[in-house]
C-alpha cells in the first residue's frame, strides 16, 4: 500500500485528502513509476477547483515529476526496472509514491540531472523550450515581454532567453522579485505594482513595444498585454493564473494593429514520444552546462501539499516548488 494526495470534489485546498493507495499494475504499454520528487505547478489548482476537469473523481492530481522505473508493461520497449525517468504531462496523479502512467509520456533521465532538478523544470522547462524555441523562433536581439518573471516558468525563461541573445523585459510585483529576475537574465523588469506596464514598454522599447508578449497571469493582465504587442505582432496566452480570459472581441486585435493571439499547451507541442524526448534533450543539455538553473525555493513534504498549493496561489513562492514523498 502507498500513499497519495486525490480529491473527492472541488474547492480550496482543503479538498485535498492524504489517502492510502493501491498503484494498479501497469497495462501492456504503462510504466508504474516510483517518484523520488514531483513538482507543484499552477494547473495543479486548476484541477483542484474545478477550472479544469478531470476524467473523474475521485481524482489524483499533478502532472510532473522523477523517479525509478518500478514496473513495465509487457509491450514497453523504451524503458526497463531501474531506469531513470521524468515526466510532465497526464494521466493525473503525480502527487503520489507510485504512479501508473504511458511510456510514451515518459523521458530517459540523465545522470547529469537529479530526480529534483527534473521534478523542478520538466513542465517548467519544456513549457520556456516551446514558447522560445519553437512559437517565438527569435534570431538575437528582439524584445519581448514576459509576464511573472520570478516565477516557476519566468525564472528559467530569463535565462534561456539571455542565452539566445533575446532582451527580455519582466513584469514582477516587488522590487525583490524584480532583483532576482535581473540576476537571471532579464535586460529590464516591470513593476507592476508602482509602475504602468504598457507605458514603460513604450518607453523601453522607443514606441515600438514587443513582437512577442507571454502572459500566464491571463484575465489580469489581457488587456495590458494587447497594449504591448507591436502592429502584427504575438500575444502568447499560456495560462489562466488570475483566472481565464472571456469574452474576446476579435475586432480589438485588428485595432491595435493587425494582432495575433495563441493558447498553446505543452501537449499540443511535445505530441509525439520523439518530440517530447528532443524537447527534454535540449532542456537537460541547458540545464547540464549551467546556461539555465533551476532554483528549488520551496521543497515541501507530498503530505502538505495543501500548504505548497496556499504559498503558491498567494504568490508566496520564488523559483520552483517540489513536493517530496
Amino acid at each position: 500500500m502507498s500513499k497519495r494526495i486525490q480529491i473527492s470534489r472541488h474547492g480550496g485546498t482543503e479538498v485535498l485528502e492524504w489517502v492510502d493507495h493501491t498503484a494498479p499494475q501497469p497495462g501492456p504499454h504503462e510504466v508504474r513509476v516510483r517518484n523520488r520528487a514531483i513538482g507543484l505547478n499552477f494547473i495543479d489548482t486548476y484541477y483542484r477547483s474545478g477550472l479544469y476537469a478531470p476524467p473523474r473523481l475521485p481524482s489524483g492530481l499533478g502532472l510532473e515529476g522523477a523517479g525509478e522505473v518500478e514496473a513495465v508493461g509487457n509491450a514497453v520497449e523504451r524503458f526497463k526496472v531501474g531506469d531513470r525517468v521524468a515526466y510532465a504531462g497526464g494521466p493525473l496523479g503525480a502527487y503520489a509514491e507510485l504512479h501508473v502512467l504511458p511510456a510514451d509520456k515518459l523521458v530517459g533521465l540523465p545522470d547529469s540531472i537529479s530526480f529534483e532538478q527534473a521534478a523542478a523544470a520538466m513542465l517548467k522547462g519544456l513549457t520556456v523550450q516551446y514558447l522560445l524555441r519553437q512559437i517565438g523562433r527569435f534570431q538575437g536581439g528582439e524584445t519581448i515581454l514576459f509576464h511573472a518573471a520570478a516565477g516557476g516558468v519566468g525564472s528559467i525563461a530569463c535565462q534561456w532567453a539571455k542565452a539566445l541573445g533575446v532582451k527580455l523585459i519582466g513584469t514582477v510585483g516587488s522590487p525583490e522579485k524584480a532583483e532576482r529576475a535581473r540576476a537571471l537574465g532579464a535586460w529590464a523588469t516591470i513593476d507592476y505594482s508602482r509602475e504602468n506596464v504598457a507605458s514603460r514598454v513604450l518607453e523601453l522599447t522607443d514606441g515600438r513595444k514587443c513582437p512577442v508578449v507571454y502572459d500566464s497571469v491571463g484575465k489580469d493582465t489581457w488587456e495590458t498585454s494587447l497594449d504591448c504587442v507591436a502592429p502584427r505582432g504575438l500575444l502568447v496566452s499560456f495560462g489562466n493564473a488570475s483566472g481565464p480570459v472571456t469574452g474576446i472581441d476579435l475586432g480589438v486585435l485588428a485595432q491595435k494593429g493587425s494582432l495575433f493571439v495563441t493558447r498553446p499547451t505543452l501537449a499540443g507541442y511535445a505530441d509525439t514520444p520523439e518530440r517530447l524526448q528532443a524537447m527534454a534533450d535540449e532542456l537537460f543539455a541547458m540545464l547540464a552546462d549551467g546556461r539555465v538553473r533551476v532554483e528549488i525555493g520551496q521543497r515541501f513534504p507530498l503530505a502538505e501539499a495543501a500548504r505548497a498549493q496556499e504559498a503558491l496561489t498567494s504568490r508566496r513562492t520564488t523559483g520552483s516548488t517540489i513536493l517530496l514523498p
